[in-house]
């Protein structure tokens, strides 16, 4: 397994989708079943397999990511070739920006001395997927960059 299984609630969601991957081996809802029952090591096996093409085709779509903390927020950029980060780390310990006080603070107070911004710009590795989701795993989540739009004006002026 390349990435990581679905969870129980993503299978649920997938239902159909799932279905149709099974359908694509030629595998009925009886022999699923039966798989099921007598191979549980190929089940496990079929839903790894499904989990992967799932992971791969959400990963390959990625082009933000963010991660929040107490006290930084790290933004990604990702194409084809790069990650490009800004990191915006609040020095105040007073201050969370997970709440809502927290960073509507940081969005009045971005130029105060205890607002650092950062950037940074590194490589994609040959497997542009396992970077993206080496991020996610740590609990950055895909976004539509609308933050990082607004961070990079702020960088660039």
């Amino acid at each position: 397994m390349k990435y990581a299984r679905l969870t129980k609630e993503q299978f649920e969601e997938m239902h159909q989708e799932f279905i149709n991957f099974l359908a694509t081996q030629s595998i009925t809802a009886d022999e699923w079943e039966q798989i099921k029952k007598d191979k549980p090591e190929a089940a496990e096996e079929e839903l790894d397999i499904f989990s992967d093409l799932i992971w791969e085709g959400v990963l390959n779509k990625v082009e933000y990511l963010e991660h929040f903390s107490s006290n930084q927020i790290f933004l990604f950029h990702i194409t084809s070739a790069t990650i490009e980060l800004i990191a915006i780390k609040v020095e105040n310990e007073a201050i969370d920006i997970t709440t809502r006080e927290g960073y509507q603070w940081l969005q009045t107070n971005l130029m105060d001395e205890t607002v650092n911004i950062y950037t940074s710009t590194k490589a994609i590795s040959e497997d542009r997927n396992k970077d993206i989701f080496a991020l996610i795993k740590q609990g950055a989540n895909i976004t539509q960059g609308k933050l990082y739009g607004y961070f990079e004006d702020i960088v660039e002026s």
